[in-house]
């Protein structure tokens, strides 16, 4: 029994490592994925700023997380309660500085630095912020985002 499972490694050890990991896009492929996601940040915004429910629910990936400048951490059903109550949200501020990362799955992680506006002083503070889009069956979603704020 030993001697079979030595041999059935030897036998996968070598598939196994010439198996290598999908190929980012690159070129126009990366480029398309790059504008898909722009234009889904553009329907994103208007849907926050609207507050159209359908399409932000639709927008956000079931298993979301957003993380706070403070550390606090919201999933998908409060986030859609900060949209709807008109809560100063990344996905709808001005954003500059914008770096977009093309990977497999389709996966786009976008960094990015916007003002937000401090509710509670009624002052705007710079942030800056990570976002993952993934594709799913109806299109992009948005994964995960993180703010942190800057002095």
């Amino acid at each position: 029994m030993l001697r079979r499972s030595i041999i059935a490694t030897a036998i996968l050890l070598p598939t196994a490592a010439l198996a290598h990991p999908p190929q980012a896009p690159q070129g126009a492929e990366a480029q398309r994925m790059i504008d898909e996601v722009t234009a889904f940040r553009a329907r994103l915004a208007k849907a926050v700023e609207t507050k159209d429910f359908a399409t932000l629910r639709s927008s956000y990936a079931d298993t979301f997380s957003h993380t706070h400048g403070s550390g606090k951490l919201d999933n998908k059903d409060a986030r859609l309660v900060a949209a709807m109550a008109g809560e100063p949200l990344i996905e709808a501020a001005p954003a500059s500085e914008l770096v977009f990362r093309v990977f497999s799955g389709p996966t786009v992680i976008l960094t990015g630095k916007s003002p937000i506006l401090n509710v509670k002083e009624q002052k705007p503070y710079d942030f800056r912020w990570v976002c993952v889009y993934v594709t799913a069956i109806s299109g992009w979603q948005l994964a995960v985002s993180q703010a942190t704020r800057l002095s």
